[in-house]
């Protein structure tokens, strides 16, 4: 059975530190249904409208991704599976740190260039008409990334694989912290702190006029005069795949 150790950075206005290690998240072999991870996100939506209209009258709006660690069902060995589901330009990744390669990656969603598919009181967008949802296979120390657009807006796909592949160096190398549990492949803690790496690289971009950006580049392309990073809400979580002890 495997489960995900994972970590989250977040950065607003102010910056928002929080860790999480939650070995609740994993693949259940007692459940022979096979997950909805979208329409799991069409009733959080409904619920979410409900609570924001009369008499709050809340207004706004988000994207949406999500991972969702399962398994494969209907054969005598069962594999772990990642179900991932997005809705907008937010991103999920999905890594093999072992070959240095990101075997996926969602694709963004947009009505036009920076108006992305949304959820929320302004948009016409909902989970049960516009969400993705994949399958991923994945293995033991296989790394799965969510992240806003204020990294993927920062940060090309070479640079995030870069950063993270150095950070799990970095981790494994014990000079991070004085835990004497297994480091490998960024146990232990790591993924906070391959979370937080992530997540100032792409702020140093952000807040940098002159920087070169895959925003910048975007909007380049659209015919707009454009340069430097973009400025926007920074979020990362990061989940280790791990076979669970015992």
């Amino acid at each position: 059975m495997m489960v995900l150790e994972h970590g989250r950075r977040d950065r607003k206005d102010t910056q928002r530190n929080e860790a999480e290690r939650d070995s609740t998240v994993t693949s259940s072999v007692t459940t022979s249904s096979e997950p909805s991870p979208v329409s799991y996100l069409q009733k959080a939506y409904e619920h979410t409208l409900k609570a924001t209209s009369s008499p709050n009258q809340w207004h706004g709006t988000t994207t949406a991704c999500a991972a969702l660690l399962h398994h494969s069902s209907g054969s005598s060995s069962e594999k772990p599976i990642v179900y991932v589901t997005n809705l907008g330009d937010s991103q999920v990744l999905v890594m093999r740190p072992k070959d240095q390669e990101i075997i996926y990656k969602t694709t963004e969603q947009w009505h036009w260039f920076d108006c992305p598919r949304q959820l929320g009181t302004n948009s016409p967008d909902t989970p049960q008409a516009n969400a993705k949802m994949d399958k991923v296979e994945v293995e033991e120390n296989d790394i799965v990334i969510a992240m806003s657009d204020g990294v993927v807006d920062n940060l090309w796909e070479h640079e995030v694989l870069e950063n993270v592949l150095n950070s799990i160096r970095n981790w494994e190398s014990g000079g991070i912290s004085d835990t004497t549990e297994d480091r490998t492949a960024g146990a232990a803690g790591g993924m906070l702190y391959v979370a937080d790496q992530l997540m100032k690289a792409a702020r140093v971009v952000a807040e940098d006029p002159y920087a070169e950006s895959p925003f910048m580049e975007r909007a380049v392309e659209e015919g707009l005069a454009m340069e430097g990073g973009k400025l926007d809400d920074i979020s990362v979580v990061t989940a280790l795949c791990r076979r669970r002890k015992g």
